[in-house]
């Protein structure tokens, strides 16, 4: 478990969600927890979405995955020993599976457990209080099932049961968003991870699986074989996943000063040359985010592409790519001014440090990944094209933008904010970057962000206060207005004459008051002039000559709305 800012996480809901989940526990199975009024959360949102008080208890140290996977009847079975410490005493605990998956049976010292189901979550009764001894305990999970067929992968989360074009099984899941336990029981909270994890899949002898981190090999099973995966880092449960076909593999290495970087490449056979051409990007971006970001923070685990059933996800050490060896997004110039590159490898490779190695405790703070990583696109763009290209490419995304909602999401019930995250994210850091105005800081501080918290859980408040420390600015209200607003602020501006000059005044208009973020204006001899504007407070600027009655604000470097009063 990684433990950094998660008492921060915990502290701000725990007590709630306990009161409230004790009063709720024994309603209906549908009850809910609000009228639909005041919020459509139920139940099985909050368990899913919240450390429970049958979730707080243990801390998740290890994994062992054991499944066997029938392509044929479209089905799992196996078991999951879960390795986990107590914090406390605790005699209740809660493990996720999906409701229509079965539970077989659960072992603890040889002994069948009961347990109850409600949902999506096992609770599981031990004989007697488990207590802390600073040692790891485990269970045996024995389960099941033909698990929920995603529908629009990896968008909704799912097994993908399809053919190659070789009419060979080709078999691929994602899960983010919907919970890994739909298809593995697991403590399925982003909070608690283990530190590192096994997982060992058979497959009829014709086909392969492909897992995360290191081949440890395989075992003949008669007209199955089972294929041995060692994850030796912390690992998420959305970025565990399994991918199964006919694959040809082929290898390479990503040298860093003295030392050398694995890389693995998992392809449908007949795609084996297309593959070689177009992973040829790799090294390139490595190097760029080696640059900005520091090392690739799973080095022992190797660097993987697998070719999967799907367009792609950030599985960690083992990234599902399935953007058909074309650049753009599956052929579309994604980048919106010409810039041609893969967008699933350059995207979902930035996960390995935004997501995967820095995680959010809770879903409602997703941002942190998919706002970073996108910004990150935007640094591979300034490494190989320089500062103006990628400020191109950031501002091209506006227009994809619909401010519909807050990007971040309610926190306890495993809920994403507005979809913008992504492009506004990306919006948001590039205005925080100018609200700097120190390149070197700023990149110093990406770097750093990433060292200081590799391999572990943040959340909002931990970002806020990073920033806010090594920028010495108070933006608190920047991330309010930002992240919890669906609205940008408005610079509203007017040009009135006087009798002795022009005379510029303007202010900012926002949800959060105070909201007094810099803005550069391009004054009439092509320079930049810092402004302070305030809300809803008229600040002036004498204007030298009347030729500034069309001035220009550094739209490029701020994302706003300008509005002439």
């Amino acid at each position: 478990m990684r433990h950094s800012a998660l008492s921060l996480f915990r502290n701000g809901i725990l007590s709630f969600i306990s009161i409230l989940f004790f009063t709720i526990f024994n309603l209906p199975l549908k009850a809910q927890l609000f009228t639909e009024a005041e919020a459509p959360y139920t139940l099985a949102d909050t368990l899913r979405g919240s450390i429970t008080p049958q979730r707080q208890w243990f801390d998740i140290k290890y994994y062992d995955l054991n499944i066997k996977v029938n392509p044929e009847q479209k089905t799992i079975s196996g078991y999951n020993n879960i390795y986990f410490t107590p914090l406390q005493s605790g005699r209740v605990m809660q493990i996720d599976l999906f409701e229509n998956m079965q539970v077989d049976s659960i072992v603890y010292r040889k002994q069948k457990l009961t347990y109850e189901r409600k949902f999506n979550a096992v609770f599981i009764n031990f004989p007697d209080a488990v207590t802390p001894t600073g040692k790891a305990q485990s269970i045996r999970f024995y389960y099941s099932g033909a698990p929920i067929v995603a529908k629009r992968p990896p968008w909704d989360g799912g097994f993908v049961w399809t053919k190659d074009e070789k009419n060979n099984p080709f078999i691929g899941v994602a899960c983010q968003g919907t919970g890994a336990s739909l298809w593995w029981p697991n403590k399925d909270h982003q909070s608690d991870e283990p530190d590192s994890m096994r997982l060992s899949c058979a497959v009829p002898n014709a086909l392969q699986c492909v897992a995360n981190g290191q081949n440890k090999g395989t075992t003949n099973e008669g007209d199955y074989t089972r294929y041995h995966w060692f994850v030796s880092y912390p690992i998420n449960n959305y970025a565990v996943s399994v991918t199964i076909g006919n694959f040809a593999r082929f290898t390479d290495v990503y040298v860093s000063g003295k030392d050398t970087l694995q890389l693995n490449y998992y392809v449908l056979a007949y795609n084996l040359e297309k593959a070689k051409k177009q992973f040829e990007q790799v090294k390139p971006m490595l190097a760029c985010y080696e640059k900005f970001l520091g090392p690739y923070p799973f080095w022992r685990d190797g660097f993987a592409l697998v070719e999967t059933p799907y367009l792609g996800m950030e599985h960690q050490s083992g990234i599902a790519y399935g953007n058909n060896y074309k650049n753009g997004y599956n052929g579309m110039d994604y980048s919106r001014i010409g810039v041609d590159f893969d967008y699933i490898i350059i995207h979902e490779a930035g996960h390995e440090w935004w997501g995967n190695s820095l995680t959010t405790a809770d879903i409602a703070d997703m941002w942190v990944h998919e706002g970073f990583c996108t910004y990150t696109e935007s640094l591979y763009i300034e490494c190989l094209y320089g500062k103006e290209k990628a400020l191109q490419y950031v501002n091209a995304k506006i227009p994809w933008v619909s401010n519909d909602g807050p990007i971040i999401g309610p926190y306890g019930v495993n809920r994403e904010g507005s979809g913008d995250m992504y492009n506004k994210g990306m919006l948001i850091l590039n205005t925080l970057r100018s609200v700097t105005d120190n390149d070197e800081l700023w990149f110093a501080m990406i770097k750093d962000l990433q060292t200081e918290y590799k391999h572990r859980i943040v959340t909002q408040d931990t970002i806020l206060q990073y920033f806010t420390q090594k920028t010495g600015k108070d933006l608190t209200a920047f991330f309010k207005q930002y992240l919890f607003y669906p609205n940008i602020p408005t610079l509203e501006y007017k040009i009135e004459k006087h009798k002795k000059g022009t005379q510029l005044a303007y202010r900012w208009k926002a949800d959060v008051p105070g909201f007094d973020m810099p803005v550069k204006l391009l004054d009439e001899n092509g320079a930049y002039q810092l402004l302070q504007p305030e809300t809803g407070k008229w600040k002036t600027l004498n204007l030298k000559t009347g030729k500034n009655a069309n001035v220009q604000f550094a739209q490029d470097l701020y994302y706003i709305n300008v509005q002439k009063m």
